[in-house]
């Protein structure tokens, strides 16, 4: 996969599986998930980072930044105010002027804010910020995202930590198809089957916490991740077959005996 890099703002990532670090039964898990996973990026909520004080026991301890590149992330946010202050907050505390930027607009089903999401990425854009917007599988929305100035699109499969799947995969055809961005599915993958699909559709990476923190066992299923990703990938650059509704024999049937 040397020859096919996942190229991100001029930076260049070994790895297009993107994983979290919520909801594990314990940071050594954590850990062990990380590294089966085989990803060189770690998306990390700035809210569960005590900014502070960093004298007890930290989330970050945990998080080799050595070897894994840390993106910052404005989960929890409801404003465009108070995604951007976060954001902020994040720079400041040396976590990194790069953001995963999430303006949640809706409880219930944690969908997108449209337009706070827009107002913030055009401020945090006009700030120096490299900015990942996670949106709705909207490909209009992606387009004005990308027309503001977002370095990617992060459309979700399914909402949050629901674990459906790629739940429109003719939206995320197009989202490819017009962006001129890296396209990063984030949200909704329960298996590795779903991760395949989402790099069949073109999707440059896909981003996962909750399908591998709510795995009866994560470090298996972080490495059944980690190859679904390769295989996905593979699988789109090859070109899949033409599907049809009728068989066609898969040997010819001239010079057969009779």
């Amino acid at each position: 996969m040397t020859a096919d890099p996942f190229v991100v703002a001029g930076r260049t990532f070994a790895s297009r599986l993107i994983v979290g670090t919520g909801k594990y039964s314990s940071f050594p898990v954590m850990v062990q998930a990380h590294e089966a996973s085989g990803a060189d990026m770690i998306t990390v909520a700035v809210r569960r980072v005590n900014i502070h004080d960093r004298s007890g026991e930290s989330l970050l301890d945990y998080i080799d930044s050595r070897k894994y590149f840390i993106l910052p992330n404005t989960a929890g946010c409801y404003t465009a105010e108070e995604a951007i202050r976060t954001a902020r907050l994040g720079r400041e505390a040396g976590l990194s002027n790069w953001v995963k930027l999430e303006v949640i607009g809706d409880q219930k089903t944690l969908f997108p804010d449209n337009e706070a999401l827009l107002e913030a990425t055009r401020q945090l854009v006009k700030e120096d910020f490299v900015v990942l917007p996670y949106v709705i599988d909207d490909p209009v929305l992606c387009r004005k995202l990308e027309d503001a100035g977002a370095a990617a699109v992060m459309p979700l499969g399914a909402p949050i930590g629901s674990g459906l799947g790629i739940q429109n995969r003719n939206n995320l055809r197009i989202i490819r198809e017009q962006a001129r961005v890296p396209v990063i599915v984030d949200a909704g993958v329960g298996t590795a089957s779903d991760a395949a699909v989402a790099m069949e559709l073109g999707a440059d990476a896909v981003l996962m916490n909750t399908a591998l923190a709510a795995a009866d066992d994560p470090v298996r299923m972080a490495h059944a991740m980690r190859h679904a990703v390769i295989a996905g990938r593979l699988a789109y650059l090859a070109g899949r077959m033409p599907a049809r509704e009728i068989a066609v024999p898969s040997s010819p049937m001239r010079g057969m005996l009779d």
